[in-house]
């Protein structure tokens, strides 16, 4: 009884676990796997509160191995040792199951050290990270390993998760416990599809609630006060800090106010103001840039309120910022023409620099024609004059391509208009 009720709550078979139906559901692949009995090296990726560590144990209980549990925070090289000493002992008679939490923390040596006892079979690797696998697991590792991803849980099977918490509960206290529907169903939306929240916010709300002719009638305002933080998902180090500033950017580069300001909510929400502001004038600039020219300084100045002001004042301006960018045209011309002379830079083309155009204004010896020849636009109609301003091996190259909006074309028809006249 004073285990976590998440610990209680187990699943202990397939078919109980919450989500990832996409693996587990009858002939998904993952599922197919362990049935089968022949588990490969597998790591497994998602979210805290999934199932991961859940499904592990379930695993190696299936195939009669002996489990043995690492966490990449805490763990050392001579913790990987004493498991494998385990081998030639009577717990390694059927093989261990090393479930290695966390393992983006493991350093390569460490990571190094599975290698040759995952490759000979005698122990099997089943690691679980929240971050992507491509970039925080060895290669190796990955190369003798299959990657599967675990989802957040729709908020359907959340529900189911919390009614059986209730369930549990109350059978264990013999009290009646009743959550009204509103209440189930908040856990399971602020919960963020991490079932092991959604339990243990049931089990808060009870040990919350005063008990009352053997009854426990949880509030609704209960159950809001102990999960308002829950939803906020952030690590800022990790990839929910990038998914949602790339969700955030791509929302008003797609021209959706309101999932902007969705996303806008849930980073003010995290206390992170400077990634919201650095991502809004990012997009400003790369976005929605020559059309609507005037957009760059707008954006600056909510920019600078907002920083000046703080939260929670600052989500004002910023919001005013983020619905006007997602509703401007769009043009990324400048973005891609500076990338396209970035890319010729940093490939080494067009050293050297016109005559006309060079600050000095006089010929070494070796110059046959003297003079510096540079022509002042001013002085001419319409303040230009044809001359050339890219190096030479550059000559005739186009970088800027004007976008169709109104803004853009009527800088080209002018220009065009001018040069015609030469």
């Amino acid at each position: 009884m004073n285990s976590p009720l998440a610990d209680r709550l187990r699943p202990q078979t397939l078919d109980d676990i919450a989500g990832q139906h996409h693996l587990l559901d009858k002939g998904k692949p993952l599922r197919t796997i362990i049935e089968s009995g022949y588990i490969p090296n597998m790591v497994f990726y998602g979210p805290s509160g999934v199932g991961k560590t859940t499904l592990a144990t379930m695993i190696a209980k299936q195939t009669n191995r002996t489990l043995r549990k690492l966490n990449g925070t805490t763990a050392t090289t001579a913790d990987i040792r004493s498991i494998v000493e385990e081998l030639s002992g009577f717990s390694g008679i059927n093989g261990i199951l090393l479930y290695l939490d966390e393992i983006q923390y493991f350093n390569k040596k460490q990571q190094q050290t599975l290698l040759e006892f995952i490759e000979n079979g005698s122990i099997t690797l089943i690691a679980s990270t929240t971050e992507n696998p491509y970039f925080y697991v060895y290669s190796a590792i990955l190369s003798r390993s299959t990657v599967f991803e675990f989802k957040p849980l729709e908020k359907s099977d959340v529900e189911q998760a919390v009614r059986r918490a209730i369930a549990c509960l109350s059978k264990d206290s013999g009290e009646d416990i009743l959550f009204s529907d509103a209440c189930i169903e908040h856990i399971a939306y602020a919960c963020g599809g991490d079932v092991r929240k959604a339990v243990n916010a049931v089990e808060l709300s009870v040990l919350s609630t005063p008990l009352t002719d053997n009854k426990r009638t949880i509030a609704l305002e209960t159950v809001v006060s102990l999960t308002q933080k829950s939803a906020v998902k952030y690590d800022r180090e990790g990839d929910e800090h990038y998914d949602l500033l790339s969700a955030f950017q791509k929302s008003m580069r797609g021209s959706d106010p309101d999932a902007a300001v969705h996303y806008l909510a849930r980073i003010l929400a995290a206390d992170d103001l400077p990634s919201a502001c650095r991502r809004l004038m990012v997009c400003a600039c790369e976005d929605v840039g020559l059309a609507n020219p005037q957009i760059i300084p707008i954006v600056k100045a909510a920019v600078d309120a907002a920083m000046m002001v703080g939260l929670p004042e600052a989500r004002i301006p910023l919001a005013d910022a983020v619905i006007l960018v997602a509703l401007s045209p769009k043009s990324n011309s400048a973005y891609m023409a500076v990338n396209r002379a970035m890319a010729d830079v940093q490939a080494g083309k067009g050293g050297g620099f016109p005559r006309a155009l060079q600050n000095k204004h006089y010929d070494s010896a070796d110059v046959k024609v003297k003079g510096q020849f540079y022509q002042y636009p001013h002085d001419y109609p319409d303040h230009w004059v044809p001359q050339q301003y890219l190096p030479d091996p550059l000559k005739g190259t186009v970088y800027y391509e004007a976008a169709p909006n109104k803004t853009e074309q009527a800088y080209q028809d002018y220009w065009r208009k001018i040069k015609h006249r030469s």
